[in-house]
């Protein structure tokens, strides 16, 4: 057939390159659709955690040097900017979307993998036991596919998604605002300010550079008669220490990325045979630490089913099960820890209470922090 490949994958972030480039490896003919083109920044927190370090060297990235800051501790402020500092046993690195994900897009292609940017995917069909993907350009055809199309996609409604269908409510009307700023950060630190109804990480990337990235919800933004300026000066800066970062920061945009309408309700693993990876897969909470390892450790698990499928008698419904099994046993309790800790936050005196509860419980607080960085994978 024209056009067909072991395996399409649909979105070129953390969780689609990194499945294309182990099944390059494997030596699977891979193709991979981007609606940007690289290099290009997402909103995102951009903190890894250390225990995705033994994947990404295994990919071929050379973490170690690019001098990137090593972070130990993590600093939590309720709403009124009193703050809290906590250890963080394993610990992590910041590093920015724009330069991670146009390294894996390189290495990639480096290694066969065929890949179209800036276009975009308009419908997916399975049809006699392989996909139709329909493109703005071109059909194309596969054995296999796997949606990495991020937090919110015309294809989520295509696919008639049950989270995509629903009406506005408390868990799926989140917007997410992302800088990269000049500001004197602790390098060692990641730290997340709270503030009414949302909490603004920040944390030092590459190039002296921090990332600083709040999420909040739309009902905030619509009070501030949808403006950000009004919005961050009216609720953000309750909270002194961001209104003193966002007073003293150096701004590199020119204007803020903005995502709307981010949703944390449940979301299949598998949706129409499509092997759902990264944020299509479950969105996981800032507060809870690690989308990004969580995407990766995600592409691994995929990867790894695929490769059984095409080894062991191309079982469709074997690999389906495998994966959704597998992703569950390895994130659905942090995905579930993550929306109870959400509630403890956005409101001072609960914020307050919760805070200096895990500072005076060592052994509760390490517990909950382990909690939010798997093992390394």
């Amino acid at each position: 057939m024209k056009n067909e490949y072991d395996i399409a994958i649909i979105g070129g972030g953390l969780a689609g390159l990194c499945l294309s480039i182990q099944c390059a490896d494997a030596g699977y003919n891979c193709i991979l659709f981007e609606k940007e083109t690289y290099p290009f920044h997402k909103v995102c927190g951009e903190y890894i955690s250390n225990e995705s370090l033994p994947f990404l060297e295994k990919l071929g990235v050379p973490i170690a040097l690019w001098n990137l800051p090593s972070i130990n501790e993590l600093k939590i402020s309720s709403p009124n900017g009193k703050g809290y500092v906590f250890p963080l046993s394993l610990g992590g690195f910041g590093i920015s979307r724009y330069k991670l994900d146009d390294y894996l897009y390189h290495l990639a292609i480096s290694k066969g993998v065929e890949i179209f940017t800036n276009t975009k995917v308009l419908d997916i069909h399975f049809i006699e036991d392989h996909f139709e993907i329909k493109t703005d350009k071109e059909t194309y055809h596969s054995k296999l596919a796997a949606g990495s199309f991020g937090k919110r996609s015309n294809l989520d409604i295509r696919m008639s998604r049950p989270f995509a269908k629903k009406r506005p409510n408390a868990l799926n009307n989140f917007i997410g605002v992302k800088y990269h700023i000049k500001y004197n950060h602790p390098r060692e630190q990641v730290a997340l300010h709270n503030f009414r109804d949302g909490y603004c990480g920040i944390e030092e990337i590459e190039n002296g550079e921090c990332c600083l990235c709040y999420l909040t919800t739309a009902e905030n933004l619509k009070k501030s008669n949808n403006s950000i300026p009004e919005m961050e000066e009216n609720i953000l800066w309750k909270n002194p220490q961001l209104k003193k970062i966002f007073e003293n920061a150096q701004f590199i945009y020119e204007k803020p990325l903005v995502i709307s309408q981010i949703s944390f309700q449940s979301k299949s693993q598998v949706e129409n045979h499509v092997l759902c990876i990264g944020d299509a897969a479950g969105m996981i909470t800032p507060l809870c630490g690690n989308g990004m390892s969580m995407a990766m450790h995600g592409s691994k698990i995929a990867f790894q089913n695929i490769d059984y499928y095409f080894k062991n008698g191309r079982n469709r419904l074997a690999l389906e099960k495998g994966y959704e099994q597998q992703w569950k046993k390895q994130f659905a309790n942090r995905v579930f820890l993550s929306k109870i800790i959400q509630r403890f936050f956005g409101n001072e005196h609960i914020t307050n209470f919760f805070l200096y509860f895990m500072k005076k419980n060592p052994v509760i607080n390490r517990k909950l922090i382990s909690s939010t960085h798997g093992n390394p994978f």
